[in-house]
Order: C-alpha cells, then structure tokens, then sequence
C-alpha cells in the first residue's frame, strides 16, 4: 500500500497553529481530490469552522491526551478516514520525540510556529527550552510571527538560538503584514573581512552555526580554531572530523559540532585528541555531509591542550 505523508505543525498554544493551518488548507497548491485528515492535539481560541473543513475534503478529529495517540488509534483514523495524507497539530507541550507513527505513515514536512513576542520566555526559561529543541530538531521551515515591534538584534539573537536547535531549517519573521525582510543573520564576534579568521574557544558555536548557515560567506576563508578529534572507523587516512560537543537547548540534547577536516596527516590523530586546525575552508560536495559543505582543507594539524565544558548558545 502506498505511504501516506504527514505534515506536522509544531507550536506552543496560541503561537498561530491554527490560523496557519486554515491559511494553507485554502491554498490552491495545498489542495487535493482526496481525503485529509487533520489531527487536532491542542485547542487554542482559533477554531475550524465546518465550512472549511467540507470544502478541503477534511475530517478533524480532537486528542486531548498524548496516551490516546496510539499506533492503533492512528491505524484506526487511517481506516475509518481513508485519508491521502495526514496533519497534525502538535501540542507544543508534547515531547515530539514521543510521537510514532504507523508504518504506512511517513512524516514528509515538519514546520515550527512561534509567537515572536514570547520568544524570549521559552528561550530562557530550560524546561520550556527543552521542548523547544525537541520541536525544531527535525524542522524543515520555522516562522516567527508577530515580529512587528521586536528590533533588529534581538531578532538576529533570536536566529542564533533557533538556529543551533534547527540547523537546517529554514528560519522567517513575520509582522501583520507577512514576512519581515532585513538581515537576521548572527551577530559575528569577529570580522569576516579579515584575511584569517582566528577563533575564540568562546566562540566556536556562533562560528560553526554560521559557517553551516551561510557557507558561501566563508568560502575560501582562512582559519585557525581549536577542536577535538573524531575518527569514525571507515573514514579514511587523510579526514578528520574536527569540533567541539555543545549544549543546543538542554543537558539532554548534547550535540558534537563538527566539520570535514582534510589532511594528509589525519591517520596519526585518535578519537578525543584535542588539535589546534590551520586552514582554508572550501564549500563543495562531500560524502560525510551527504551534500554540499563546508570542508576545511588544513594546512597544519598540531596537538593541543583540552578546552574545558561545552559550546553553549
């Protein structure tokens, strides 16, 4: 039997779940001949409204308990539906690592909403930070809407975090007139004019995130940072992954941050090494990357003391 896509909405109540979900459904490019079926695992003020879901071919159907959205229950919805595809209304307080689906599922987007106006709250507060990242961990697309009246910084702060949770996601501000242009990129602790980029322990993370971000801005680069080294079995004598473990949104979510690192020497360098890197990064196709990305090609390679505790944004 052929897979049906699910579409999931990610958001904490009253972010604007909803009202993106009824904007889109009305869409010409999101229509179907089909059935749809919407599963609804959080009611905020907004409502759907029948009309709506008669002329989008959709039946919604209310969770209020994440132990009722079972395999057998979304087994039971697919049946008693028949639907052409799946979206779910995440509730933001859900762990989203808890959500499984049938085999006959498989998730095919996953966009992330934020109230930009509380943005703050749920980024300082760890509990709520928690949550967050495990939402934007697998995001394809994050909108920050309500963004009017927030300045320039904040917004860029705002992308850093974001960022570091979502690293492939594609990040957007909006204000009650669509979507906020200006430059949101991170605000650099250091000059991407200079000839040689030397970076600090302290700001790897930044460093990393935007080199991933915006990977044509440090082509042909020259840099020097400290990292730690990675091995893998397999990855042949002149790589090394080279990078530092960070904490992107929460003790529980410990990432290695690494970059492809080519050097003829990498076959005398072990698992945790510590290195001081010298080199020119070049962005191209890369089979550790599965795709195109930064590759520092290292000029020099030389043993190092440790840094002590982990990156952190």
């Amino acid at each position: 039997m052929e897979q049906l896509p699910v579409f999931v909405i990610n958001g904490f109540l009253e972010a604007g779940k909803t009202q993106f979900m009824k904007f889109t459904m009305q869409q010409e490019y999101f229509r179907t001949d089909g059935n749809t079926l919407l599963i609804v695992c959080e009611e905020g003020e907004e409502e759907y409204d029948e009309g709506l879901l008669e002329s989008t071919h959709t039946t919604a159907k209310y969770i209020d308990d994440i132990n009722d959205l079972t395999l057998q229950k979304m087994e039971e919805l697919t049946k008693e539906v028949n639907p052409e595809r799946i979206l779910i209304e995440w509730n933001g307080l859900w762990e989203q690592d808890k959500l499984e689906i049938p085999n006959i599922w498989f998730i095919n987007q996953m966009i992330t909403i934020f109230d930009t106006s509380t943005l703050d709250l749920y980024i300082k507060n760890k509990d709520l930070k928690a949550y967050m990242g495990k939402m934007l961990r697998n995001s394809e697309l994050v909108i920050c809407n309500r963004a009017d009246d927030i300045d320039e910084d904040t917004l860029s702060a705002y992308h850093l975090q974001i960022k570091a949770m979502a690293p492939n996601a594609e990040i957007i501000f909006e204000g009650e007139e669509g979507e906020i242009t200006g430059d949101f990129s991170i605000n650099l602790p250091y000059d991407l004019d200079d000839a040689k980029l030397v970076i600090k322990p302290e700001d790897y993370g930044i460093f990393y995130v935007d080199t991933m971000d915006r990977p044509e801005k440090y082509d042909g680069k020259e840099v020097e940072f400290t990292a730690q080294v990675v091995r893998p079995n397999g990855i042949g004598d002149d790589i090394l992954i080279t990078g530092r473990r960070a904490m992107t949104c929460c003790e529980a979510d410990i990432q290695f941050l690494g970059f492809v690192c080519k050097y003829k020497g990498a076959k005398n360098f072990k698992n945790k090494d510590w290195v001081k890197i010298k080199g020119k990064i070049k962005f191209e196709m890369n089979k550790q990357y599965r795709a195109k990305g930064p590759v520092i090609y290292a000029e020099e390679v030389l043993l190092t003391g440790p840094i002590d505790g982990l990156v952190q944004f």
